[in-house]
């Protein structure tokens, strides 16, 4: 079992900045974060290879958010500029175990208690 402890969340206005964080107990292969606006469906933002060398984004967020990690520290970030009203949701952490990137839920099999983020315009 993997546990994964998200912080960081918070209010920022429009344009601004947020770096989310994630504190695995453990490696696995992949880590991605997603998110759930109100009302939504939780969607794919981001996932990073442990090992380097895989990084995947959604199309909306490219460019602007960015993930990265620290294995000394196993831990994953979501560093956010530019945000926008629409980034508002709840966002997860997750780990994957399998073999190669996901960007559904189904992919991932430990998840975050999730962090609260909400953008003002």
């Amino acid at each position: 079992q993997v546990q994964l402890v998200e912080s960081g969340g918070g209010l920022v206005q429009a344009g601004g900045s947020l770096r989310l964080a994630c504190v695995a107990s453990a490696r696995t292969n992949y880590m991605g974060w997603f998110r759930q606006a109100p009302g939504k469906e939780r969607d794919f933002v981001a996932a990073i290879r442990w090992s380097g060398g895989s990084i995947q984004y959604r199309d909306s967020v490219k460019g602007r958010f960015t993930i990265s990690r620290d294995n000394a520290k196993n831990t994953v970030y979501l560093q956010m500029n530019s945000r926008k009203p629409e980034d508002t949701a709840v966002y997860y952490c997750a780990a994957r175990r399998g073999v190669g990137p996901s960007d559904t839920e189904n992919g991932y099999d430990y998840w975050g208690q999730g962090t609260q983020v909400t953008v003002s315009s």
